[in-house]
């Protein structure tokens, strides 16, 4: 499949396959007669995965790692499954801190609900002050 296809099935820009294979996250492409890129579906998969890698938050050299013991074959496995294990803990950890902030939201969401009488509710406790607009400070004597 040409670039263009493989573009438009797998949801990346022509431009972004490119740079992929030049950094090494995708491999060479075959050539066809005219030189252009021509890509076994196959690959669908592997985008399909660094996709997901790249949604949760994996930095690129984790995922240029990952790329580089795939491309070594089944010896590699117990590093990526490391690899993947490490990455799978701070993806926990985040819906965690996530899950804790969508409680705060819920919580103040909830308690502008209840307030019909637009009671001040003071977000996360932060003291207000007035603040005189600019050019309307007192005089400080010299």
């Amino acid at each position: 499949m040409k670039i263009g296809e493989l573009a438009r099935r797998s949801g990346l820009s022509a431009h972004t396959i490119r740079y992929y294979e030049r950094i090494g996250l995708l491999p060479y492409a075959d050539r066809d007669g005219s030189s252009q890129r021509d890509y076994d579906a196959g690959i669908l998969t592997w985008i399909a995965f660094l996709r997901r890698l790249k949604a949760t938050g994996m930095p690129i050299r984790e995922m240029l790692l990952y790329a580089d013991l795939r491309s070594r074959g089944p010896s590699t496995e117990p590093e990526r499954r490391t690899l993947l294990e490490r990455h799978r803990d701070r993806v926990g950890q985040h819906i965690a801190d996530l899950q804790a902030n969508l409680l705060v939201l819920d919580t103040k969401i909830s308690g502008y609900a209840g307030s019909a009488q637009g009671t001040d509710h003071n977000d996360a406790g932060t003291p207000t002050r007035e603040r005189n607009p600019a050019g309307k400070r007192a005089a400080r004597p010299r």
